[in-house]
């Protein structure tokens, strides 16, 4: 999954963003407006009853900054080495109403501007800012993020309350329950769900702890797709199936629309747990994608047998129908009333060019959520994570033979896995705003040991 990009356009569809510096004051009136908005409202409690609508909103401001580092070389698509920020602002409606029995609709608008580090989207696995998927550019950009339909047919068994959130309605429901959802969503807002590192908006920044970053998940540029997901919960377990559209060119905005031919599948099995006397759950997935794609062997092939080739040769050897799929299991377990442990750990086959997300082949991200009512803050939250991310054989033969694909290619690879430590504190200033403190630390970027390490720092605004 890359950014919107515009202006400058590459082979394979990829593009570039314009090469101006951030608007970051247009960004910061932005913000100010919506937090005045936000301060300025009455403050709800969270519905005691069913609701037949909802309106909820977010604004978030992310800013970050990286100092030069040590770099023996680089490339066409390497992070650059001097001193560097970015920044992304998002600004969201959730709106949502009841339709018929079981039956409600939801409709998510959003403005978003933004620009990476580099002036591109390059030179990292793990990338630093889940909030720059959706990014266009300085100036911001208004467009449809979902509109959706979720149907609920309950089975008995009890019944649970559904909190008032994000696309989600307060009111009753039974715990033996089927759900389908269809129309314009994210694969993520059904799949790898975590408690304590899903949200790059108010928990961990790193694209390696809001999802497995080798979840290769069908998506366009943004993020989102069209298609259906269907859940079937019987008490502590759930399984869930999905099919999903991908880009009609890997790591586009445009959809491609021919589900019976391309597609990205998904299933998995999640089961609910109490350990120690402590709430858990424990997730399995297993995804395939359908696709037109260039094989790494056939692509370090050409460059071998044609040294002065485009390292991008990879677009030129994209043809077929291809097949790429992983297996990942996810953990979350609460170690006491405000503290909370996550475990992420895929692998991918690897054999392929990456389709709509990052380039990470295995990954593992690990950490702990601590909420601040230990220390007598409430509204505060300390994170603190490690991740791990690697490539196949394939892909690093390919980089290694002075390759180039979306996001990474320094002309040569001396191969480490990707390494990043990631901690933040947030403040909670007011019951609707918070502010975000981050540091990470990154070996090895874009899995090559002859540059690095980088640090970066930031600051969001939510």
């Amino acid at each position: 999954m890359t950014v919107e990009r515009k202006v400058l356009e590459l082979p394979g569809g990829k593009q570039g963003f314009p090469s101006r510096r951030p608007a970051i004051p247009i960004c910061v009136i932005g913000v100010a407006l919506a937090l005045g908005a936000m301060l300025n409202a009455p403050v709800a409690a969270q519905p005691a009853e069913r609701e037949e609508v909802s309106s909820r909103y977010q604004s978030t401001y992310n800013w970050q900054r990286h100092p030069a580092f040590r770099a023996s070389y680089d490339g066409q698509n390497s992070l650059l080495a001097a001193r560097d920020r970015m920044f992304t602002f998002s600004a969201t409606a959730h709106w949502g109403t009841r339709l018929w029995q079981g039956a409600e609709l939801y409709f998510n608008p959003e403005l978003a501007s933004g620009v990476p580090f580099s002036r591109n989207l390059i030179g990292l696995g793990g990338f630093t800012n889940g909030e720059i998927t959706r990014a266009a550019g300085s100036d911001p950009k208004p467009y449809v993020q979902r509109l959706f339909v979720r149907q609920t047919w309950n089975r008995g068994g009890g019944t649970e309350w559904l909190e008032s959130d994000f696309n989600q309605m307060a009111g009753t429901v039974d715990r033996h329950r089927t759900v389908l959802t269809v129309g314009n969503f994210s694969t993520l807002d059904v799949f790898d769900d975590n408690a304590y590192a899903k949200d790059p908006r108010t928990q961990f920044m790193n694209w390696g702890n809001w999802t497995y970053a080798a979840f290769d998940y069908a998506a366009d540029a943004r993020g989102f797709g069209w298609g259906l997901a269907a859940e079937w919960y019987q008490g502590d377990w759930v399984l869930r199936a999905a099919r999903m559209t991908g880009p009609r060119v890997p790591n586009g905005l445009q959809v491609d629309f021919a589900l019976g031919k391309h597609y990205g599948d998904q299933v998995e099995l999640e089961h609910a747990h109490t350990l120690a006397g402590q709430p858990g759950k424990v997730r399995l997935l297993a995804w395939r994608n359908r696709a037109v794609l260039a094989r790494f062997r056939d692509a370090t092939e050409q460059l071998k047998a044609d040294p002065g080739a485009d390292p991008q040769t990879i677009f030129a050897v994209r043809r077929g129908e291809r097949i790429k799929y992983g297996l990942g299991v996810n953990l979350e377990q609460a170690l006491g009333r405000d503290i909370g442990y996550f475990l992420r750990l895929m692998r991918a086959d690897g054999r392929t060019e990456t389709h709509a997300f990052t380039e990470v082949d295995d990954s593992l991200s690990t950490g702990l959520l601590i909420q601040g009512k230990t220390w007598g803050r409430a509204g505060d939250t300390v994170g603190l994570s490690f991740v791990r991310n690697g490539l196949s054989k394939d892909r690093r033969n390919f980089l290694a033979a002075g390759g180039v694909s979306f996001f990474i290619g320094d002309r040569a690879l001396d191969y480490r896995p990707e390494r990043i430590v990631e901690v933040f504190y947030s403040l909670g200033l007011h019951q609707r705003l918070w502010l975000t403190a981050d540091y990470q630390h990154i070996r090895n970027p874009a899995y090559n040991a002859a540059r690095g390490p980088v640090s970066v720092l930031a600051l969001r605004m939510h």
